[in-house]
């Protein structure tokens, strides 16, 4: 029987790409999980079933809690972490590629690593400008000659949209297979009041999920809706821009972190609209709220040109700015969707394929 390890570039967030690691979990439930850093109360807490092995990194409390400032070590920390496993499934943007494994490798992939690769966009402006930034420029050439030296250790890669399989592409000179990741939202799962939120519940509200960095555009967005005091909005998440944000944000504007899965399913159950106004690898929120026949405004571009179907479960604006933003919310108020024909057009992003093709890959079944 083959055996099966997982490795994820590190467990320390509750996001799309820590989900896909779940569904993997459920493809291959004796699986080991390999992760640089692992942050239980981080992220989901699913995890703390499953065994998981980390680098010698994880026994610094900063590190755990904020993984980024690890970034000069982690090539050393990746390349620690060893798999003796028949074949493993990499679930990576940036590290877990390169872990130590003496079997098969199938890389699953988000996008090569922003920071090395799309700079500029990951710091929210030109690197030059700012010391960390700086630092990075140093670091680059040194991190792009590891990870396409990783990259090319690779039996098979799949990329999560087209978007990302143009980038590997272009990064590592090799093809690749896009697999859409899938979506977990459930509308029928139970569901717990948000306090917060209760009294806008029965008029709604537009909704942004996202984490709080430069290049996501919510600043954008809270800016639109400065321009907007009729309409009211919803951001969840966190990130280092939360505080500048907060500052911007006014009295029709609402910011919520740190929810559990029952709350997050309220907050879109609850929403009318989801805002996506960020260039992604993917684009799993857009399908989140389809689940529950909400549609969505989305930045014209990246994943979500994979997973809205335009005019049917939701529709693009062209940049990512207030006066933009703000026609297209506009211009949705007196549009009417059909939630069964979002939902309809979110069951083909299911669990079922993806674990299907997985396991096809994996162990040939």
């Amino acid at each position: 029987m083959t055996s099966i390890a997982i490795a994820h570039d590190y467990l320390t967030q509750r996001g799309g790409a820590e989900r896909v690691v779940l569904t993997m979990l459920r493809a291959f439930p004796d699986a080991t999980i390999y992760t640089t850093l692992y942050d239980p109360e981080g992220t989901y807490p699913e995890f703390r079933e499953a065994r998981i092995v980390t680098s010698s990194l994880n026994r610094v409390g900063l590190l755990r809690r904020h993984h980024r400032a690890a970034l000069p070590l982690l090539p050393l920390a990746a390349r620690s972490l060893r798999i003796d496993e028949d074949t493993v499934v990499v679930s990576s943007s940036g590290w877990a590629h390169g872990f130590h494994a003496s079997g098969r490798r199938i890389v699953y992939c988000y996008s090569p690593a922003r920071w090395v690769y799309q700079t500029d966009t990951y710091l929210g402006g030109p690197a030059r400008h700012t010391l960390p930034g700086l630092a990075l420029l140093a670091l680059r050439p040194f991190l792009r000659r590891w990870d396409r030296r990783q990259a090319a250790k690779a039996d098979v890669y799949l990329a999560i949209s087209r978007e990302v399989q143009g980038r590997i592409r272009d990064a590592y000179d090799r093809g690749s297979e896009v697999l859409p990741a899938p979506h977990s939202a459930d509308a029928g799962a139970p569901q717990a009041p948000v306090g917060a939120l209760q009294d806008w519940a029965g008029t709604g509200y537009h909704l942004v999920v996202s984490r709080l960095l430069p290049y996501k555009n919510v600043g954008a967005v809270i800016e639109a809706f400065a321009g907007l005091p009729d309409q009211r909005l919803v951001v969840v998440g966190r990130g280092p821009e939360r505080e500048h944000l907060l500052a911007a944000s006014g009295p029709n504007v609402r910011m919520l972190q740190d929810l559990s899965d029952e709350e997050i399913r309220w907050v879109y159950a609850h929403a009318t609209t989801l805002i996506a106004p960020s260039i992604e690898d993917y684009g799993l929120t857009p399908l989140e709220a389809g689940a529950y026949g909400k549609p969505t405004l989305a930045l014209r571009g990246g994943g979500y040109l994979d997973t809205i179907e335009d005019g049917v479960s939701g529709t693009f604006f062209e940049s990512p700015t207030a006066p933009e933003i703000r026609t297209a919310v506009m211009s949705n108020l007196t549009r009417r969707w059909d939630p069964a024909a979002i939902q309809q057009h979110v069951d083909r992003f299911g669990e079922g394929p993806f674990i299907e093709r997985l396991r096809a890959l994996a162990v040939g079944s």
